[in-house]
């Protein structure tokens, strides 16, 4: 060989050997990303599964709710103050939870009720990705036969992947409070309430899903195969938001905003009265809840919880069922009601921006406040004359005994679900016309990555945002100090901000915190409007608190413990902080309900305070930075804010850190910035090491 076709030679090898360690590197990088979205699809089963538990509870499914559990899972009953009860296996758990909750048979009846809501996770998958740990709030609404029944507690639940399924390996449920309708509940046991065993630290609620370690396993996945699973994840974001964002707009007539989600081909189907189609439909439909805006007295609010989201194949069609919790009032008619409703929408993408295109909605129960739904079942009757419906519903789709078809398989038999006993399964076929499939521009494995990095944003600042609310629960100062960014800052309620997490250890912690509580006020934070940055490092977050109370006694008026429900909410900012979420800053509008004694009527007998105007000075003692009083018409009318402070039954103003995730309306009470920020600008999110998050509609459209 001469030495030309030597050296030709060598250099084809060389080329060669090159050649083979780009692919190797390339199906190196190719297996890490497949093994990360599996992680982060992993998270999604796992509260997936659990809010199944809870849509099949709603409908009598003890059976499905069992076929949820391993072969050899476990349901624990556990007081902490008594001896614990477990059932074990499918059927067993079954047997527990439908002589409990069930009236002891399938399905339901028309006086009949076992909702369960349950939510505010915060999950920590293992290390390997086969398994998770789970916390989660619950209240339960039921009863039979005349009985009427509230209890609440706390879930803390073992997962477990099996052969490619998730299953709940083990349901650990302790319950904090419980009593019947008519006498308001209190303390479970009677005494003092146990603070529940964490699984969680303040370190690791940050990282629900850990850095894996070692070398990925090959995957047979394409990057195109990987993206679709990875566009379908960001799109099961956006849904969650719009359809939160829907609830918000409700809950305080904003119906200017809440038309503006719909499409122009829109439909809009309520169990029991009719079915309205089009924008003008929709805008009639709305007007049979009331006028726009809130007035003096009037409560509206349906707390959405145990939501599950399916994005179809090709992206451009989406589904979310879900509960809703109504509470409903006209305090200055002293009239109040509950609801539960089950509802199932339908959305479509259109020019990248996804749309609200059926909304279907079936009330299980509403009952008058005073009576409980032991003795009082009410169906609102159909609307007449301009706000009547374009169309009926057939009778077999009455309300208090349909089901809205589930979305999709038995998570774990993969058999479809069917209604027990006399229900009827609703809302099986779509109203309006089919949606074309979309098609997805090719990308690359970075920018893969990046957008998979927002969608494990989305679950990290859900995750950190419920952990800051249990561990005020139980009164746990560092805990809550602890989930602060080591530059953040948390509004101290009815007072001011403290600014950078060692001045809010400083000021607010006092000793380890108890081991049992008297009473306890709850806070669930939830219904997620979550915005992530491009990066995925950081995020604004809207979050309704939803705040019951317990104590030894039911409570009279005035009193912070005892049987009542009060509401606020929560508009925050998140960053990754050395790998871990953080909240950078907190703040708390409250409280949009102010109610009276259970056993006066909740919040149906409020009536505005005797002496108004008076409110806690600033500062009270703990040394705040940046006071209340300070901040102008952002903090009008609130407790220890500026001007006269008003107190429900009067309105209080609701802020919106976002647009209209559809239209971009700006809301009259528009925040695009922290609260402080305006005469604080280093309070802003910086470009060392946090970036600012874009405004909804950006985050609403396509990556």
């Amino acid at each position: 060989m001469s030495y030309r076709a030597k050296l030709l030679s060598i250099g084809l090898a060389l080329l060669s050997t090159l050649a083979l360690s780009t692919i190797a590197t390339a199906q190196s990088s190719l297996n890490e990303l497949a093994r990360d979205v599996d992680r982060v699809e992993s998270v999604r089963a796992v509260k997936a599964l659990q809010s199944s538990y809870a849509q099949y509870a709603q409908y009598g499914l003890w059976n499905e709710v069992g076929a949820l559990f391993a072969a050899d899972g476990s349901f624990v009953f556990d007081g902490l103050i008594k001896p614990a009860q477990t059932a074990k296996g499918p059927n067993q758990i079954a047997a527990f939870l439908r002589t409990r909750y069930g009236g002891g048979y399938d399905g339901v009846k028309p006086d009949g009720l076992s909702s369960m809501m349950i939510d505010a996770p915060v999950i920590n998958l293992a290390l390997d990705g086969e398994s998770a740990k789970v916390r989660w709030q619950a209240i339960i609404f039921h009863g039979h036969a005349g009985q009427a029944r509230v209890e609440g507690g706390v879930f803390e639940n073992d997962y477990a992947r099996e052969k490619g399924v998730w299953k709940i390996a083990t349901a650990r449920y302790f319950p904090q409070y419980d009593g019947a309708y008519e006498d308001g509940w209190i303390n479970f046991g009677g005494g003092d309430v146990p603070v529940v065993p964490k699984h969680f630290d303040v370190e690791s609620a940050g990282v629900p899903i850990p850095p894996a370690t070692g070398a990925a396993p090959v995957t047979k996945a394409t990057l195109a195969t990987l993206q679709a699973r990875i566009d379908t994840l960001n799109d099961e974001d956006r849904i969650r938001n719009l359809q939160a964002a829907y609830g918000y707009y409700a809950d305080r007539k904003m119906w200017d905003d809440v038309a503006d989600l719909f499409t122009k081909d829109s439909v809009v189907e309520i169990s029991g009265q009719g079915i309205w189609r089009g924008p003008t439909g929709v805008r009639r439909w709305l007007e049979t809840i009331g006028t726009a805006g809130l007035k003096h007295g009037q409560l509206n609010d349906r707390l959405q919880n145990d939501l599950t989201v399916t994005i179809t194949p090709g992206g451009n069609e989406a589904f979310a069922r879900g509960i809703e919790l109504g509470m409903l009032g006209e305090a200055d008619q002293e009239k109040g009601w509950w609801e539960v409703a089950t509802f199932r929408n339908r959305f479509v993408k259109e020019d990248g921006v996804w749309k609200l295109r059926e909304l279907r909605r079936v009330v299980v129960m509403k009952t008058d406040i005073f009576q409980g739904w032991g003795k009082s079942r009410l169906v609102d009757a159909m609307p007449t004359s301009a706000n009547a419906p374009d169309a009926p519903i057939a009778k077999a789709d009455a309300p208090l005994l349909a089901m809205p078809a589930f979305l999709g398989v038995h998570p774990v038999t993969g058999k479809a679900v069917k209604a027990a006993g006399n229900v009827v399964t609703v809302a099986t076929d779509v109203l309006t016309g089919k949606i074309v499939p979309g098609k997805a521009s090719a990308i690359t494995i970075d920018e893969a990555r990046r957008r998979l990095a927002r969608s494990a944003a989305w679950d990290g600042v859900a995750n950190i945002s419920a952990t800051y609310g249990y561990y005020v629960d139980d009164s746990d100062a560092a805990g809550w100090a602890g989930v602060m960014a080591a530059k953040g800052f948390k509004q101290t309620p009815f007072q001011g901000y403290h600014i950078g997490r060692d001045r809010l250890i400083a000021a607010r912690v006092k000793g380890k915190g108890p081991d049992t509580q008297a009473g306890i006020s709850y806070h669930w934070l939830m219904q997620p409007v979550v915005i992530v940055s491009d990066d995925g490092r950081s995020a604004t977050g809207r979050f309704k608190l939803f705040q019951p109370r317990t104590g030894k006694t039911v409570g009279n008026a005035g009193d912070f413990f005892g049987a009542q429900f009060w509401g606020g909410m929560y508009n925050d900012r998140y960053v990754l902080e050395n790998g871990t979420w953080k909240i950078w800053e907190l703040t708390l509008d409250e409280p949009y309900i102010t109610p009276v004694a259970w056993k006066d009527g909740v919040w149906a007998k409020s009536k505005d305070p005797a002496t108004p105007g008076i409110r806690r000075a600033a500062g009270n003692g703990v040394n705040v930075d940046i006071a209340l009083t300070s901040l102008g018409k952002r903090e009008e009318h609130f407790s220890g804010g500026t001007g006269e402070t008003q107190q429900w039954p009067t309105i209080l103003p609701m802020w919106f850190t976002y647009t209209n995730p559809v239209s971009g309306r700006v809301p009259e009470l528009h925040q695009p910035d922290c609260v402080p920020c305006a005469d604080h600008p280093e309070l802003r999110l910086d470009r060392n090491g946090y970036q600012e998050p874009p405004d909804a509609p950006a985050a609403n459209r396509a990556p």
